[in-house]
Parts: structure tokens; C-alpha cells; sequence
């Protein structure tokens, strides 16, 4: 069975067949999805939609594209949250600067780093979103040795996933590494440990090839897993096996 590491359902795109397509992915090969929230609203929502399925988890956290919008008490309402028994990380947190009109550097590292703070007082991993901040994001998690955690949708160098395998992070990947012009990734993933491997949708974007500009859900994730399997030149059931048990491991689902 496959474990979708990273899978945003409460978005409106799922709004006219969520219960539905949750219901039925047992039945089509996936049975551990992990929902991250991307801000205080819709981490609640996750932990809702992860009560209602054993299979189903659930991250809260404040992405950095919602760092300017954080209120005054962010973190007090954010740690009970932290709490429940559904909750197994601090995500999706980090720093994206690829957009000008997201909030100042300074505001999202001051954002990311008081969640790293709260991951290591809560003893959680983290999932790090990444975008155009390598070397920022590398400074950051180095400053925090005791907390484990996950870069998802890889898209680093191979020198930078050198550093973070060595600081003990797993890298995911999502359907862009099926993409004929994907480039890092294949050189990333031929050297990357099978144990530092997840594989996540970010559903409901990026959905890989063939299904490439459609609304992207968990039972497209074996396609990450295929292509794999194919750079690394593996066995399909041994990649599913291991990313499976990497991503238990990581948010400590028996």
C-alpha cells in the first residue's frame, strides 16, 4: 500500500466528491495519506477530515505564503493543535521566495523558526516547503539538530540533499519528477538513499504525467513510485514498501 505523505484536501477543488474520493483510496492502493495544513483554518480542517478516516493524518502549521497574515498569538493557538492525537507534524512550514508579494524574508524566518521551536518543545517533525531559499532554509534547520523532519517536493541540488540527508531529513517528490524536463531530480534520486525517499501528491496540484493539468489526488501517487523505481533502477514493490515505511517511521504511525 502507498503512503501519500503530503496531500491538501481541505482545498476547494475536492469540495463536490472529498468524502467520496477519501472513502475509496484504500480500494486503490493507497492507505496512509498525510493532510498538512497551511495555516491555523485550515490545519483544524485537516485534523476534522483525519478524525473521520483511521487512515488519514494530519500536519498544522503556517505556510510561509501566510507568514503577513499570523495573528498577534499565533503560536499559543497553534501548540494545542500540536496536541492532537491525529497531528504527527509541524507543517507545511518554511520559506518561499518566489512570489514578491509574500512576506517579508525577515517575517517568514521569524515565522519558521518560532515552529521549529515549537516542533522540538513538542518532540514532532517537520515538513519544509522550499522555494527559491535553499541556502536559508539549510541555515535554518541546521540550528535545529533534534528535530527531524521531511523537505517535500524536492527541488534542490544534489549538493544541497547531500547536506540535508547528513542532517538526517527525508526528501519527497511529487509528480513534477515525471515531467520529461525535469532535470535535478533524476540526478538526486539516482543518489539518494532509499531511506531518505517519500513520495507525496501535493494534491491537488502537479499532477503528474499522464495526468498532467488535471486535478491532482492520492491515487495518482504511484506514479511518483514507478518513476523512481525506474531512475534507481528497482523493483516497484520495493520502493513502495520502503517510502511507505520511511514516511511511518517519519510521523511515527505504527
Amino acid at each position: 500500500m502507498l503512503f501519500d505523505t503530503h496531500a491538501h484536501y481541505y482545498s476547494g477543488a475536492f469540495r463536490h466528491d472529498r468524502e467520496e474520493l477519501l472513502s475509496s483510496l484504500p480500494d486503490k492502493g493507497v492507505g496512509l495519506v498525510l493532510c498538512p495544513g497551511s495555516d491555523l483554518h485550515t490545519s483544524r480542517i485537516c485534523i476534522d477530515i483525519a478524525e473521520r478516516y483511521p487512515y488519514i493524518y494530519a500536519a498544522a502549521g503556517v505556510h510561509p505564503q501566510d507568514a503577513a497574515a499570523t495573528l498577534p498569538r499565533w503560536a499559543d493557538e497553534l501548540r494545542p493543535l500540536l496536541d492532537h492525537p491525529k497531528v504527527r507534524a509541524v507543517g507545511e512550514i518554511g520559506l518561499d521566495y518566489y512570489y514578491d508579494d509574500n512576506a517579508p524574508h525577515p517575517v517568514q524566518q521569524a515565522v519558521f523558526r518560532t515552529q521549529m521551536e515549537l516542533a522540538e518543545e513538542k518532540n514532532l517533525p517537520v515538513i519544509v516547503h522550499d522555494r527559491d531559499a535553499h541556502q536559508d532554509c539549510l541555515k535554518l534547520v541546521r540550528d535545529y539538530p533534534k528535530v527531524p523532519g521531511v523537505f517535500h517536493c524536492y527541488s534542490g541540488s544534489l549538493e544541497e540533499a547531500k547536506v540535508l540527508v547528513k542532517f538526517g531529513y527525508l526528501l519527497s517528490f511529487t509528480g513534477t519528477i515525471t515531467f520529461k524536463n525535469a532535470r535535478k531530480a533524476p540526478e538526486v534520486i539516482s543518489w539518494l538513499p532509499l531511506e531518505h525517499i517519500m513520495v507525496e501528491t501535493d494534491a491537488p496540484y502537479m499532477a503528474p504525467t499522464p495526468f498532467r493539468g488535471k486535478r491532482c489526488d492520492s491515487t495518482m501517487v504511484y506514479r511518483m513510485a514507478e518513476t523512481i523505481a525506474q531512475i534507481k533502477g528497482l523493483p516497484l514493490e520495493e520502493v513502495i514498501r520502503a517510502t511507505t515505511e520511511n514516511g511511518k517511521r517519519l510521523f511515527r504511525i505504527d
